[in-house]
Protein backbone atom coordinates (compact mmCIF):
# COMPACT_ATOMS: atom_id res chain seq x y z
CA UNK A 1 0.00 0.00 0.00
CA UNK A 2 2.50 2.51 0.93
CA UNK A 3 4.88 1.42 -2.24
CA UNK A 4 1.75 2.43 -4.55
CA UNK A 5 1.05 5.58 -2.91
CA UNK A 6 5.08 6.29 -3.26
CA UNK A 7 4.38 5.39 -7.43
CA UNK A 8 1.60 7.90 -7.66
CA UNK A 9 3.63 10.48 -6.25
CA UNK A 10 6.32 10.14 -7.99
CA UNK A 11 5.16 12.20 -10.81
CA UNK A 12 1.54 12.62 -10.97
CA UNK A 13 1.57 14.68 -7.78
CA UNK A 14 4.73 16.65 -7.88
CA UNK A 15 4.02 19.72 -9.65
CA UNK A 16 1.72 20.43 -6.66
CA UNK A 17 4.10 19.31 -3.88
CA UNK A 18 6.74 21.80 -5.25
CA UNK A 19 5.57 24.76 -6.00
CA UNK A 20 5.42 27.73 -3.72
CA UNK A 21 1.98 28.02 -2.09
CA UNK A 22 0.46 30.25 0.55
CA UNK A 23 -0.71 27.00 2.69
CA UNK A 24 1.11 23.83 2.59
CA UNK A 25 0.00 20.80 1.37
CA UNK A 26 -0.96 17.53 2.96
CA UNK A 27 2.02 15.52 4.59
CA UNK A 28 3.06 12.36 2.54
CA UNK A 29 2.32 9.38 4.17
CA UNK A 30 0.03 10.76 6.69
CA UNK A 31 3.38 12.11 8.11
CA UNK A 32 4.64 8.65 8.69
CA UNK A 33 6.13 8.12 11.80
CA UNK A 34 5.94 11.64 12.45
CA UNK A 35 3.37 12.74 15.25
CA UNK A 36 1.11 15.60 15.02
CA UNK A 37 3.01 16.28 11.58
CA UNK A 38 0.40 19.25 10.72
CA UNK A 39 0.40 20.80 14.25
CA UNK A 40 -3.10 20.82 14.72
CA UNK A 41 -2.21 19.57 18.10
CA UNK A 42 -0.27 22.16 19.18
CA UNK A 43 3.46 21.27 19.98
CA UNK A 44 2.09 18.06 21.18
CA UNK A 45 5.54 15.47 20.54
CA UNK A 46 7.08 18.35 19.55
CA UNK A 47 10.42 19.98 21.46
CA UNK A 48 12.85 22.65 21.52
CA UNK A 49 16.29 23.37 22.10
CA UNK A 50 17.91 25.58 24.99
CA UNK A 51 16.86 29.08 24.49
CA UNK A 52 14.36 28.91 21.74
CA UNK A 53 10.78 29.96 22.34
CA UNK A 54 8.39 27.89 20.08
CA UNK A 55 4.72 28.34 19.17
CA UNK A 56 1.84 27.57 16.82
CA UNK A 57 1.13 30.29 14.33
CA UNK A 58 -2.08 30.05 12.16
CA UNK A 59 -3.11 31.36 8.30
CA UNK A 60 -5.82 33.43 7.37
CA UNK A 61 -7.20 30.12 5.85
CA UNK A 62 -7.30 28.30 9.24
CA UNK A 63 -3.57 26.23 8.82
CA UNK A 64 -1.45 25.83 12.05
CA UNK A 65 2.54 25.55 11.52
CA UNK A 66 4.93 25.66 14.36
CA UNK A 67 6.96 28.84 14.52
CA UNK A 68 10.64 28.95 16.03
CA UNK A 69 11.51 32.52 17.51
CA UNK A 70 14.41 34.17 18.58
CA UNK A 71 16.30 32.72 15.72
CA UNK A 72 19.73 32.54 16.77
CA UNK A 73 20.06 28.97 18.84
CA UNK A 74 22.25 28.38 21.68
CA UNK A 75 22.22 24.07 20.61
CA UNK A 76 26.36 24.02 20.74
CA UNK A 77 26.89 26.30 23.63
CA UNK A 78 28.31 29.63 23.79
CA UNK A 79 31.21 30.49 22.28
CA UNK A 80 30.53 27.91 19.28
CA UNK A 81 30.94 28.64 15.80
CA UNK A 82 27.68 26.76 14.87
CA UNK A 83 25.91 28.67 17.87
CA UNK A 84 24.70 31.01 14.89
CA UNK A 85 22.77 28.57 13.13
CA UNK A 86 19.02 28.79 13.66
CA UNK A 87 16.75 26.01 14.41
CA UNK A 88 13.43 24.45 14.55
CA UNK A 89 11.27 22.35 16.49
CA UNK A 90 12.48 19.22 16.69
CA UNK A 91 10.93 15.63 17.56
CA UNK A 92 12.38 12.34 18.77
CA UNK A 93 11.69 9.31 16.21
CA UNK A 94 12.35 5.76 16.56
CA UNK A 95 14.67 4.37 14.01
CA UNK A 96 15.52 0.90 13.02
CA UNK A 97 18.81 -0.30 11.46
CA UNK A 98 19.09 -0.97 7.31
CA UNK A 99 15.92 0.84 6.47
CA UNK A 100 15.83 3.94 4.16
CA UNK A 101 13.30 6.48 5.52
CA UNK A 102 11.94 9.44 3.03
CA UNK A 103 12.12 12.96 4.64
CA UNK A 104 10.03 16.08 3.45
CA UNK A 105 8.40 19.07 4.75
CA UNK A 106 7.02 22.50 4.33
CA UNK A 107 9.19 25.50 5.35
CA UNK A 108 9.11 29.15 5.31
CA UNK A 109 11.14 31.54 6.55
CA UNK A 110 10.30 35.05 8.38
CA UNK A 111 12.54 37.40 6.02
CA UNK A 112 13.66 36.95 2.74
CA UNK A 113 15.62 33.66 1.75
CA UNK A 114 17.62 31.27 3.96
CA UNK A 115 19.27 28.48 2.83
CA UNK A 116 17.29 25.35 5.44
CA UNK A 117 18.79 22.00 5.91
CA UNK A 118 16.52 18.84 7.15
CA UNK A 119 18.76 16.90 9.80
CA UNK A 120 18.30 13.66 11.26
CA UNK A 121 20.16 13.05 14.51
CA UNK A 122 20.78 9.41 14.31
CA UNK A 123 21.19 7.28 18.18
CA UNK A 124 24.84 7.45 17.93
CA UNK A 125 24.85 11.36 17.71
CA UNK A 126 25.64 11.57 14.21
CA UNK A 127 24.16 14.57 12.03
CA UNK A 128 22.99 13.46 8.44
CA UNK A 129 21.50 16.03 6.28
CA UNK A 130 18.41 14.60 4.78
CA UNK A 131 17.98 17.35 2.07
CA UNK A 132 18.10 21.42 1.92
CA UNK A 133 16.22 24.27 0.37
CA UNK A 134 16.24 27.92 -0.22
CA UNK A 135 13.15 28.51 2.03
CA UNK A 136 11.68 32.20 1.31
CA UNK A 137 9.32 34.78 3.47
CA UNK A 138 5.56 34.55 2.21
CA UNK A 139 5.32 30.93 0.71
CA UNK A 140 5.66 27.63 1.82
CA UNK A 141 8.37 25.53 -0.16
CA UNK A 142 8.32 21.68 0.28
CA UNK A 143 11.52 19.96 0.74
CA UNK A 144 12.05 16.57 -0.05
CA UNK A 145 14.82 14.26 0.86
CA UNK A 146 15.61 11.52 2.82
CA UNK A 147 18.60 9.07 4.21
CA UNK A 148 19.66 5.67 4.86
CA UNK A 149 19.53 4.23 8.31
CA UNK A 150 22.27 1.48 8.62
CA UNK A 151 22.31 -1.36 11.65
CA UNK A 152 24.27 0.81 14.17
CA UNK A 153 21.65 3.31 13.63
CA UNK A 154 18.72 1.65 15.97
CA UNK A 155 17.22 3.52 19.14
CA UNK A 156 16.28 6.96 19.38
CA UNK A 157 16.91 10.11 16.98
CA UNK A 158 15.60 12.98 16.02
CA UNK A 159 14.32 15.03 13.28
CA UNK A 160 14.38 19.08 12.59
CA UNK A 161 15.88 21.90 10.52
CA UNK A 162 17.99 24.36 10.67
CA UNK A 163 19.85 27.48 8.87
CA UNK A 164 23.30 29.08 8.82
CA UNK A 165 20.84 32.25 8.34
CA UNK A 166 19.74 34.02 11.30
CA UNK A 167 16.17 33.50 10.76
CA UNK A 168 13.09 32.33 12.34
CA UNK A 169 12.07 29.25 10.08
CA UNK A 170 8.60 27.93 9.87
CA UNK A 171 7.46 24.05 9.85
CA UNK A 172 4.47 22.07 8.34
CA UNK A 173 3.68 19.29 7.26
CA UNK A 174 6.53 17.20 8.60
CA UNK A 175 6.61 13.07 6.99
CA UNK A 176 9.02 10.49 8.13
CA UNK A 177 8.74 7.72 6.28
CA UNK A 178 10.58 4.33 6.83
CA UNK A 179 11.06 1.63 3.89
CA UNK A 180 12.73 -1.95 4.26
CA UNK A 181 16.04 -1.91 1.81
CA UNK A 182 13.49 -4.99 0.15
CA UNK A 183 10.50 -2.11 -0.23
CA UNK A 184 12.23 0.26 -1.67
CA UNK A 185 14.16 -2.26 -4.12
CA UNK A 186 11.09 -3.56 -5.34
CA UNK A 187 9.44 0.10 -5.55
CA UNK A 188 12.74 0.64 -7.81
CA UNK A 189 11.97 -2.52 -10.09
CA UNK A 190 8.43 -1.98 -10.65
CA UNK A 191 8.91 2.15 -11.73
CA UNK A 192 11.55 0.58 -14.15
CA UNK A 193 9.35 -1.59 -15.60
CA UNK A 194 6.24 1.02 -15.80
CA UNK A 195 8.46 3.12 -17.52
CA UNK A 196 11.22 1.33 -19.65
CA UNK A 197 8.64 -1.43 -21.28
CA UNK A 198 5.07 -1.30 -22.37
CA UNK A 199 2.96 -4.55 -23.10
CA UNK A 200 2.23 -4.71 -27.17
CA UNK A 201 -0.49 -6.57 -28.33
CA UNK A 202 0.27 -8.56 -31.88
CA UNK A 203 -2.16 -9.83 -34.39
CA UNK A 204 -1.11 -11.94 -37.19
CA UNK A 205 -2.97 -11.65 -40.03
CA UNK A 206 -2.95 -13.52 -43.77
CA UNK A 207 -3.15 -12.16 -46.96
CA UNK A 208 -7.29 -12.21 -46.61
CA UNK A 209 -6.76 -10.09 -43.57
CA UNK A 210 -8.45 -12.81 -41.47
CA UNK A 211 -6.39 -13.46 -37.67
CA UNK A 212 -4.22 -16.00 -38.25
CA UNK A 213 -3.83 -18.67 -34.89
CA UNK A 214 -0.66 -20.68 -34.18
CA UNK A 215 1.64 -18.50 -36.08
CA UNK A 216 5.37 -17.92 -34.41
CA UNK A 217 6.57 -14.50 -33.67
CA UNK A 218 10.21 -14.58 -33.50
CA UNK A 219 11.13 -11.14 -31.76
CA UNK A 220 14.69 -9.79 -32.25
CA UNK A 221 15.62 -6.66 -30.33
CA UNK A 222 17.35 -4.27 -33.09
CA UNK A 223 18.02 -0.98 -30.39
CA UNK A 224 17.28 -0.07 -27.22
CA UNK A 225 14.88 2.85 -26.43
CA UNK A 226 17.05 4.21 -22.81
CA UNK A 227 19.73 5.94 -23.93
CA UNK A 228 22.72 4.12 -21.45
CA UNK A 229 26.47 5.21 -22.30
CA UNK A 230 30.08 6.11 -21.67
CA UNK A 231 32.32 8.48 -21.68
CA UNK A 232 35.18 8.12 -24.19
CA UNK A 233 38.70 9.37 -24.97
CA UNK A 234 41.09 9.77 -27.95
CA UNK A 235 42.80 6.72 -27.57
CA UNK A 236 39.83 5.24 -28.89
CA UNK A 237 41.09 5.82 -32.21
CA UNK A 238 44.02 3.80 -32.61
CA UNK A 239 43.11 1.19 -30.02
CA UNK A 240 40.82 -1.60 -31.69
CA UNK A 241 40.22 -3.18 -29.03
CA UNK A 242 38.89 -0.51 -26.98
CA UNK A 243 36.51 0.60 -29.95
CA UNK A 244 35.22 -3.16 -30.04
CA UNK A 245 34.53 -2.86 -26.00
CA UNK A 246 33.07 0.69 -26.17
CA UNK A 247 30.73 0.34 -29.21
CA UNK A 248 29.72 -3.57 -28.70
CA UNK A 249 27.45 -1.69 -25.26
CA UNK A 250 26.92 1.72 -25.63
CA UNK A 251 24.38 3.79 -27.53
CA UNK A 252 25.50 7.23 -26.35
CA UNK A 253 28.82 8.65 -25.87
CA UNK A 254 30.55 11.79 -24.33
CA UNK A 255 33.93 13.10 -24.65
CA UNK A 256 35.48 13.51 -21.87
CA UNK A 257 37.87 16.60 -22.65
CA UNK A 258 38.09 16.50 -26.53
CA UNK A 259 35.63 18.95 -27.30
CA UNK A 260 36.46 21.57 -24.30
CA UNK A 261 37.70 25.03 -25.29
CA UNK A 262 41.10 24.08 -23.95
CA UNK A 263 41.31 20.92 -25.97
CA UNK A 264 40.72 22.45 -29.38
CA UNK A 265 42.13 26.00 -29.10
CA UNK A 266 44.84 25.64 -26.68
CA UNK A 267 46.93 28.16 -28.13
CA UNK A 268 44.93 31.85 -28.93
CA UNK A 269 43.98 31.68 -32.73
CA UNK A 270 44.92 28.28 -33.27
CA UNK A 271 41.87 26.20 -33.38
CA UNK A 272 42.57 22.28 -33.78
CA UNK A 273 39.03 19.89 -34.48
CA UNK A 274 41.00 17.10 -36.07
CA UNK A 275 40.52 14.58 -32.84
CA UNK A 276 36.93 14.93 -32.00
CA UNK A 277 36.18 15.23 -35.62
CA UNK A 278 37.81 11.57 -35.91
CA UNK A 279 36.15 10.42 -32.17
CA UNK A 280 32.15 12.02 -33.99
CA UNK A 281 33.15 9.82 -36.70
CA UNK A 282 33.66 6.96 -35.58
CA UNK A 283 30.99 7.03 -33.45
CA UNK A 284 28.56 7.43 -36.27
CA UNK A 285 30.04 5.04 -38.04
CA UNK A 286 28.50 2.67 -35.57
CA UNK A 287 25.00 4.64 -34.77
CA UNK A 288 25.59 6.19 -31.18
CA UNK A 289 24.53 9.25 -30.64
CA UNK A 290 27.32 11.93 -28.69
CA UNK A 291 26.82 14.45 -26.51
CA UNK A 292 28.34 17.89 -27.28
CA UNK A 293 30.70 18.81 -23.56
CA UNK A 294 31.15 21.10 -23.87
CA UNK A 295 30.68 25.09 -24.87
CA UNK A 296 32.24 26.92 -22.17
CA UNK A 297 33.24 26.03 -18.72
CA UNK A 298 32.43 28.33 -15.74
CA UNK A 299 34.89 27.67 -13.44
CA UNK A 300 37.84 29.64 -13.02
CA UNK A 301 40.37 26.78 -12.82
CA UNK A 302 39.36 25.35 -16.33
CA UNK A 303 39.95 28.51 -17.93
CA UNK A 304 42.96 28.33 -20.43
CA UNK A 305 45.64 30.73 -19.52
CA UNK A 306 45.23 33.17 -22.10
CA UNK A 307 41.89 33.09 -21.23
CA UNK A 308 42.04 33.76 -17.71
CA UNK A 309 43.43 37.64 -17.75
CA UNK A 310 41.33 38.92 -20.65
CA UNK A 311 39.09 42.22 -20.28
CA UNK A 312 35.63 42.45 -20.91
CA UNK A 313 35.42 43.29 -24.45
CA UNK A 314 38.69 41.02 -25.56
CA UNK A 315 36.52 38.09 -23.69
CA UNK A 316 33.50 39.07 -25.24
CA UNK A 317 35.04 38.07 -28.77
CA UNK A 318 36.77 35.18 -27.26
CA UNK A 319 33.18 33.91 -26.48
CA UNK A 320 31.79 34.62 -29.50
CA UNK A 321 34.54 32.73 -31.72
CA UNK A 322 34.09 30.11 -29.68
CA UNK A 323 30.93 29.39 -29.37
CA UNK A 324 30.09 30.17 -33.35
CA UNK A 325 32.98 27.72 -34.06
CA UNK A 326 32.19 24.51 -32.45
CA UNK A 327 28.40 25.24 -32.10
CA UNK A 328 27.92 25.63 -35.77
CA UNK A 329 31.09 22.73 -36.66
CA UNK A 330 28.82 20.21 -34.71
CA UNK A 331 25.26 21.81 -34.89
CA UNK A 332 22.94 18.67 -36.21
CA UNK A 333 25.46 16.28 -35.13
CA UNK A 334 25.29 15.89 -31.53
CA UNK A 335 21.92 15.28 -29.60
CA UNK A 336 23.22 17.59 -26.79
CA UNK A 337 24.95 20.70 -25.78
CA UNK A 338 25.88 20.68 -22.01
CA UNK A 339 26.05 24.90 -22.78
CA UNK A 340 27.92 26.58 -19.60
CA UNK A 341 29.15 23.78 -17.36
CA UNK A 342 28.73 23.71 -13.58
CA UNK A 343 27.02 26.92 -14.04
CA UNK A 344 25.69 26.62 -10.00
CA UNK A 345 28.65 25.98 -8.60
CA UNK A 346 31.01 28.93 -10.66
CA UNK A 347 30.38 32.29 -12.30
CA UNK A 348 33.96 32.91 -14.15
CA UNK A 349 31.92 34.49 -17.62
CA UNK A 350 28.79 36.31 -14.90
CA UNK A 351 31.59 37.72 -13.10
CA UNK A 352 33.57 39.28 -16.47
CA UNK A 353 30.85 39.68 -18.53
CA UNK A 354 27.59 40.33 -15.84
CA UNK A 355 24.95 38.47 -14.58
CA UNK A 356 22.84 38.18 -17.67
CA UNK A 357 26.23 35.93 -19.44
CA UNK A 358 24.47 32.58 -18.65
CA UNK A 359 21.28 33.08 -20.26
CA UNK A 360 22.76 34.80 -22.85
CA UNK A 361 25.25 32.02 -23.76
CA UNK A 362 22.05 29.69 -23.99
CA UNK A 363 19.99 31.88 -26.67
CA UNK A 364 23.19 32.27 -28.55
CA UNK A 365 24.23 28.33 -28.46
CA UNK A 366 20.18 27.80 -29.30
CA UNK A 367 20.23 29.92 -32.35
CA UNK A 368 23.03 28.25 -34.13
CA UNK A 369 21.56 24.93 -33.01
CA UNK A 370 17.77 24.17 -33.69
CA UNK A 371 17.85 20.58 -32.43
CA UNK A 372 19.84 19.84 -30.07
CA UNK A 373 18.99 20.01 -26.55
CA UNK A 374 20.52 22.49 -24.08
CA UNK A 375 21.63 21.30 -20.98
CA UNK A 376 22.73 22.99 -17.21
CA UNK A 377 25.34 20.79 -16.63
CA UNK A 378 25.61 20.31 -12.59
CA UNK A 379 27.09 18.09 -10.02
CA UNK A 380 26.17 17.45 -6.35
CA UNK A 381 22.53 18.05 -6.98
CA UNK A 382 22.32 14.19 -6.44
CA UNK A 383 25.63 13.66 -4.71
CA UNK A 384 25.35 16.05 -1.76
CA UNK A 385 22.77 17.17 0.51
CA UNK A 386 24.71 19.15 2.86
CA UNK A 387 26.00 21.07 -0.49
CA UNK A 388 24.34 24.68 -0.85
CA UNK A 389 25.35 25.77 -4.05
CA UNK A 390 23.93 22.30 -5.91
CA UNK A 391 20.60 22.26 -4.24
CA UNK A 392 17.29 21.22 -6.45
CA UNK A 393 15.31 24.49 -5.73
CA UNK A 394 18.68 25.90 -6.51
CA UNK A 395 18.83 24.39 -9.43
CA UNK A 396 15.57 24.91 -10.64
CA UNK A 397 15.82 28.73 -9.78
CA UNK A 398 18.57 29.04 -12.40
CA UNK A 399 16.62 27.21 -14.63
CA UNK A 400 14.02 29.47 -14.48
CA UNK A 401 16.27 32.29 -14.90
CA UNK A 402 17.47 31.04 -18.06
CA UNK A 403 13.87 30.08 -19.43
CA UNK A 404 12.66 33.27 -18.08
CA UNK A 405 15.46 35.66 -20.18
CA UNK A 406 13.74 37.56 -23.02
CA UNK A 407 13.34 35.47 -26.35
CA UNK A 408 14.38 31.87 -24.62
CA UNK A 409 11.01 30.78 -23.81
CA UNK A 410 11.34 28.31 -27.08
CA UNK A 411 14.70 27.12 -26.16
CA UNK A 412 14.95 23.31 -26.40
CA UNK A 413 16.31 22.96 -22.48
CA UNK A 414 17.72 20.10 -20.49
CA UNK A 415 18.50 19.37 -16.69
CA UNK A 416 22.10 17.58 -16.74
CA UNK A 417 22.96 15.75 -13.00
CA UNK A 418 26.50 14.73 -13.13
CA UNK A 419 26.10 12.21 -10.54
CA UNK A 420 29.70 11.73 -9.34
CA UNK A 421 29.19 9.63 -6.02
CA UNK A 422 31.04 8.09 -2.72
CA UNK A 423 28.57 7.03 -0.94
CA UNK A 424 24.82 7.85 -2.20
CA UNK A 425 21.92 8.42 -0.16
CA UNK A 426 19.76 6.72 -2.59
CA UNK A 427 16.28 8.72 -0.32
CA UNK A 428 17.71 11.70 -0.98
CA UNK A 429 18.48 11.13 -5.04
CA UNK A 430 14.62 9.64 -5.78
CA UNK A 431 13.31 13.12 -3.93
CA UNK A 432 16.13 15.22 -5.97
CA UNK A 433 14.74 13.64 -8.67
CA UNK A 434 11.15 14.12 -7.87
CA UNK A 435 11.69 17.86 -7.17
CA UNK A 436 13.76 18.82 -10.22
CA UNK A 437 10.69 16.63 -12.56
CA UNK A 438 8.44 19.63 -12.00
CA UNK A 439 10.48 21.30 -14.19
CA UNK A 440 8.94 19.06 -17.15
CA UNK A 441 11.99 18.88 -19.50
CA UNK A 442 14.58 15.90 -20.67
CA UNK A 443 16.53 15.00 -17.72
CA UNK A 444 19.64 12.98 -17.81
CA UNK A 445 22.11 11.74 -15.49
CA UNK A 446 25.35 12.80 -17.57
CA UNK A 447 28.34 11.49 -15.66
CA UNK A 448 28.12 8.83 -13.38
CA UNK A 449 29.97 7.27 -11.33
CA UNK A 450 31.55 6.11 -8.01
CA UNK A 451 34.78 6.03 -6.26
CA UNK A 452 36.51 3.02 -5.24
CA UNK A 453 36.10 1.24 -2.55
CA UNK A 454 34.76 -2.11 -0.66
CA UNK A 455 31.08 -1.01 -1.47
CA UNK A 456 31.28 0.58 -5.02
CA UNK A 457 29.78 -2.49 -6.81
CA UNK A 458 26.83 -1.95 -4.54
CA UNK A 459 26.83 1.67 -5.03
CA UNK A 460 26.82 1.88 -8.38
CA UNK A 461 24.29 -0.72 -8.84
CA UNK A 462 22.04 1.33 -6.42
CA UNK A 463 22.61 4.43 -8.13
CA UNK A 464 21.97 3.10 -11.73
CA UNK A 465 18.97 1.20 -10.79
CA UNK A 466 17.50 4.67 -9.30
CA UNK A 467 18.23 6.62 -12.09
CA UNK A 468 16.84 3.66 -14.32
CA UNK A 469 13.66 3.56 -12.58
CA UNK A 470 12.64 6.86 -12.09
CA UNK A 471 9.82 8.06 -14.98
CA UNK A 472 11.76 11.76 -15.46
CA UNK A 473 15.31 10.07 -15.95
CA UNK A 474 15.45 10.10 -19.89
CA UNK A 475 18.83 8.48 -20.28
CA UNK A 476 22.19 8.09 -18.52
CA UNK A 477 26.05 8.04 -19.12
CA UNK A 478 28.37 7.03 -16.92
CA UNK A 479 32.31 9.31 -16.54
CA UNK A 480 34.43 6.27 -17.02
CA UNK A 481 36.37 6.79 -19.58
CA UNK A 482 39.33 4.49 -20.14
CA UNK A 483 42.86 5.47 -20.21
CA UNK A 484 46.08 3.62 -20.80
CA UNK A 485 47.33 5.15 -17.36
CA UNK A 486 44.22 5.02 -15.42
CA UNK A 487 41.16 6.10 -15.06
CA UNK A 488 39.62 9.59 -13.76
CA UNK A 489 37.58 7.99 -10.98
CA UNK A 490 36.13 4.84 -11.97
CA UNK A 491 37.39 2.33 -14.45
CA UNK A 492 35.15 -0.83 -15.78
CA UNK A 493 37.81 -2.24 -17.46
CA UNK A 494 41.41 -3.58 -17.51
CA UNK A 495 44.10 -2.48 -19.98
CA UNK A 496 43.14 -5.48 -22.09
CA UNK A 497 39.39 -4.96 -22.16
CA UNK A 498 38.53 -7.61 -19.47
CA UNK A 499 35.85 -6.43 -17.37
CA UNK A 500 35.99 -5.19 -13.86
CA UNK A 501 33.89 -6.11 -11.05
CA UNK A 502 31.98 -2.65 -12.30
CA UNK A 503 32.21 -3.22 -15.82
CA UNK A 504 30.59 -7.07 -14.98
CA UNK A 505 27.78 -5.08 -12.97
CA UNK A 506 26.90 -2.87 -16.53
CA UNK A 507 26.82 -5.52 -18.49
CA UNK A 508 24.52 -7.63 -16.16
CA UNK A 509 22.44 -4.13 -16.33
CA UNK A 510 22.25 -3.47 -19.90
CA UNK A 511 21.43 -7.24 -20.28
CA UNK A 512 18.47 -6.87 -17.80
CA UNK A 513 17.45 -4.19 -19.39
CA UNK A 514 16.82 -5.25 -22.46
CA UNK A 515 15.26 -8.82 -21.91
CA UNK A 516 12.82 -10.23 -23.34
CA UNK A 517 11.29 -13.53 -24.80
CA UNK A 518 12.38 -14.40 -28.41
CA UNK A 519 9.70 -16.22 -29.41
CA UNK A 520 6.03 -16.38 -29.26
CA UNK A 521 2.84 -17.86 -30.34
CA UNK A 522 -0.55 -16.69 -31.32
CA UNK A 523 -3.76 -17.70 -29.91
CA UNK A 524 -6.84 -18.85 -31.36
CA UNK A 525 -7.52 -15.26 -32.51
CA UNK A 526 -4.60 -14.79 -33.93
CA UNK A 527 -3.57 -12.70 -31.05
CA UNK A 528 -0.17 -12.88 -28.52
CA UNK A 529 0.89 -10.14 -26.30
CA UNK A 530 4.61 -9.37 -25.79
CA UNK A 531 6.72 -7.69 -22.94
CA UNK A 532 9.06 -5.51 -24.26
CA UNK A 533 11.69 -2.96 -23.02
CA UNK A 534 11.19 0.50 -25.23
CA UNK A 535 13.15 0.11 -28.31
CA UNK A 536 13.13 -1.00 -32.15
CA UNK A 537 12.72 -4.08 -32.97
CA UNK A 538 12.41 -7.26 -35.79
CA UNK A 539 9.23 -9.45 -35.28
CA UNK A 540 9.61 -12.23 -37.79
CA UNK A 541 5.55 -14.15 -38.01
CA UNK A 542 6.21 -17.85 -39.29
CA UNK A 543 2.98 -19.97 -39.86
CA UNK A 544 2.64 -23.59 -40.58
CA UNK A 545 1.27 -22.94 -43.98
CA UNK A 546 4.79 -21.76 -44.90
CA UNK A 547 3.78 -18.24 -44.86
CA UNK A 548 6.51 -15.65 -43.26
CA UNK A 549 7.06 -12.24 -42.91
CA UNK A 550 9.27 -9.89 -41.44
CA UNK A 551 8.26 -6.39 -39.83
CA UNK A 552 9.76 -3.78 -38.35
CA UNK A 553 8.14 -2.07 -34.97
CA UNK A 554 9.25 0.44 -32.03
CA UNK A 555 7.92 -0.18 -28.10
CA UNK A 556 7.57 3.54 -26.49
CA UNK A 557 5.32 4.30 -23.74
CA UNK A 558 2.15 4.67 -26.22
CA UNK A 559 2.42 1.25 -27.78
CA UNK A 560 0.12 -0.14 -25.16
CA UNK A 561 -2.58 1.23 -26.87
CA UNK A 562 -2.43 -0.11 -29.57
CA UNK A 563 -2.65 -3.48 -31.32
CA UNK A 564 -0.03 -3.83 -34.07
CA UNK A 565 -1.23 -6.09 -37.13
CA UNK A 566 1.13 -7.91 -38.56
CA UNK A 567 1.04 -9.23 -42.48
CA UNK A 568 1.95 -12.66 -42.71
Amino acid sequence: MIIQLVLSLTMKSMIWYFQCLRDPMKPLYKGGIIQNSEFNNGLMGWSTYRNNKAGVGKSASGNRFAVVQGAISSLFGAGDAAASQSHSVYQKVQMQGDTHYSLSAWLQVSAGTAHVRAVVKTPNGENITAGGIDAQSGCWTMLKGGMTAHAYHSGQGEVFFESDTPVDIWVDSVSLQPFSFDEWDAHARRSADKARRSTVKVVARGPDGQPMPNTNVSIQLLRTGFPFGNTLTKEILSNPAYEKWFFSRFTVATMENEMKWYSTEWNQNQEDYKIPDDMLKMAQKYGVKVRGHNVFWDDQNSQIKWVRPMGVDQLKAAVQKRLKSVVSRYAGKVIHWDVLNENLHFNFFETKLGPNASPMIYQQVGQIDHNAILFMNEFNTLEQPMDPNGTPTKYIAKMKLIQGYPGNGGLKLGVGLESHFSTPNIPYVRGALDTLAQLKLPMWMTEVDVVKGPNQVKYLEQVLREGYGHPGVQGIVMWAAWHANGCYVMCLTDNTFKNLPVGALVDKLIAEWKTHATSATTDANGLVELDLAHGDYKLTVNHPSSLAASHTITVDAASSEHTVSLKV
